[in-house]
């Protein structure tokens, strides 16, 4: 790693690792947004870009936004986004990131769960109305946090206008105020709440502090061998937990990353070549994604700058790391990571194309990694169990102490539920799940919520809802259903209408349906057998 980076590694909160980086390049360019024609590009340098959060934090500031409030946020992936994190962040306000895809379940459990008093969101933005989603959330819910609307406009005080607040909490502050910049024992304070679906039928909150999304973004950085002439991408959410972790990469090295709003291709393309993006994607999605375009011009360089695809959150199959290399002329670098965990394992450009191709990689030195038998007895190499893992990237728990209790083991490792084994090598490879997730696009999705909301159609007898390899989206989401007697026959676009106007969110919802007469079930719990639905279908 380079010396910058190890020197911006000590950073305890994210504020002074913006700080630091600010210091050092204020004049570097930090964030360049993709418009969909070069007049339509905007940017900012690391100067800028803290300038602008100090602004933010000001103007949130007036706006009753305070230590010790939190602030859920549902914005798509813009410079501004990253503006207002970073203002939650300068003023130690705890922040709820939701992904745009949401809609009134998901949010509604957010602003309850963590007891939001402001909510941000983009207002009528690609055909839906976030504003008015809010007001039946109100309305219906009993919810009373304060909306601000935040698209291409923040709220900012001018820059020679900043001063602290006074420290005597029974004064006013001045209007464009600021409370004391977070001190390093805060970097240890639970301030990010992120929301991942497990085996529950409801998205779980995960705790997560600046050290631990420092932790993650300092490991995966140093693991690909990233450097400061590097131009990144973020064409993914930015309030996935994703976003953090590359923010932090782009701090600790000091080089630029492109922010895709609307990420499609071959669209985007022209902003990737005209930017000069050396590391590109996101998932095994985006790879297929890229591949796919590649094909259409055979021996012509997509991104001729492009020298790294890498990625994570849905299985990689090893045919596909083969051919991105030889037919896109680039190395490819496959990790595995989680909400509760954003950096666990990632390939390097160090490694043998055998290790790339058929492994997630090897753990950095900050993550312990066992394997272990049902029980929590460690494995020997080279066997099979269920991975678990402690490390300073690993989140605090849940909102909910009882899933807390239950994720951690009596020696503090998270239980992942993730199957797999570890090489002698130190790479670690998966080999399926124990719990009943998909990982669609790299997100995950309860097939417990959509089998409930399924289940309540009256065309529906019984349901489940598994998840099937999937070459584009990692996996594709099946409902299998049973009707009941004299039922009659229910559609794919029938039950989708019916999840969406449930307020499922559309990256759940069902792409293939199965109608069987009976599903397959054990005989001491009657439960249903979903791998033998997953052999009979894929």
């Amino acid at each position: 790693m380079s010396g910058t980076a190890h020197a911006l590694d000590a950073s305890h909160t994210l504020w002074e690792l913006v700080a630091r980086r600010a210091a050092r390049s204020p004049d570097t360019t930090a964030l360049i947004q993709a418009g969909e024609t070069p007049d339509q590009d905007s940017s900012l340098t690391f100067g800028q870009l803290r300038e602008r959060a100090e602004r933010t934090a000001a103007g949130l500031y007036e706006r009753r936004v305070r230590p010790g409030c939190t602030v859920a946020w549902q914005l798509p992936t813009r410079i501004e986004t990253v503006v207002l994190s970073l203002a939650l962040a300068r003023l130690g306000v705890r922040q709820t990131p939701l992904i745009p895809v949401h809609r009134d379940r998901e949010v509604a459990l957010a602003l309850r769960a963590t007891g939001a008093s402001h909510y941000v969101h983009p207002g009528h933005w690609r055909g839906f109305d976030y504003g008015a989603m809010a007001a039946r959330l109100a309305a219906g819910h009993s919810l009373a946090p304060r909306l601000l609307t935040a698209y291409d406009s923040l709220p900012e005080a001018p820059a020679d206008s900043l001063r602290e607040a006074p420290t005597d909490s029974s004064r006013e502050a001045p209007s464009a105020a600021l409370p004391p910049v977070p001190a390093p024992a805060d970097g240890a304070e639970v301030r990010w709440i992120y929301w991942t679906s497990g085996t529950t039928s409801a998205p779980r909150g995960v705790r997560h502090t600046d050290r631990s999304l420092i932790a993650g973004g300092s490991c995966l950085a140093h693991a690909l061998r990233l450097r400061p002439d590097d131009v990144g991408s973020i064409a993914f959410p930015y309030a996935h937990i994703g976003g953090p972790d590359y923010l932090v990469m782009l701090l600790l090295y000091g080089f630029p990353a492109v922010l895709f709003e609307k990420f499609a291709l071959p669209g985007a393309l022209d902003a990737y070549r005209r930017h000069g993006v050396t590391t590109a994607g996101g998932s095994t999605a985006f790879y297929s994604m890229f591949l796919a375009e590649q094909r259409k011009q055979p021996g012509r360089r997509l991104i001729p700058t492009l020298r790294l695809l890498t990625g994570g959150g849905a299985p990689k199959p090893a045919e596909l790391y083969h051919e991105v290399v030889t037919e896109m002329g680039c190395e490819l670098a496959h990790g595995y990571g989680m909400t509760e965990a954003p950096m666990i394992t990632m390939g390097s450009p160090d490694d043998t194309p055998e290790h790339l191709a058929t492994t997630e990689g090897r753990p950095p030195e900050a993550m312990e990694i066992r394997v272990t038998a049902p029980d929590g007895t460690p494995l020997p190499p080279d066997t099979e169990g269920e991975v678990r893992l402690r490390g300073e990237a690993v989140c605090q728990g849940y909102l909910d102490a009882a899933q807390t209790a239950g994720a951690f083991d009596q020696d503090g490792f998270l239980r992942t539920g993730d199957v797999g084994r570890l090489l002698t090598s130190g790479h670690l490879v998966l080999t399926g799940r124990t719990k009943d997730i998909i990982i669609r696009k790299g997100e995950n999705i309860s097939a417990k919520e959509v089998e409930q909301l399924l289940y309540e159609h009256p065309a529906v007898g019984d349901a489940a809802v598994i998840g099937l390899p999937d070459r584009e989206r990692g996996e594709r989401v099946c409902a299998v259903i049973e009707q009941p007697g004299g039922a009659p026959p229910v559609t794919l676009a029938e039950l989708t209408a019916y999840l969406r106007g449930e307020g499922l969110a559309a990256h759940k919802l069902p792409e293939q349906l199965e109608v069987v007469s009976a599903l397959p079930r054990n005989d001491a719990l009657r439960k249903v057998l979903k791998y033998r639905l997953r052999e009979r279908f894929s």
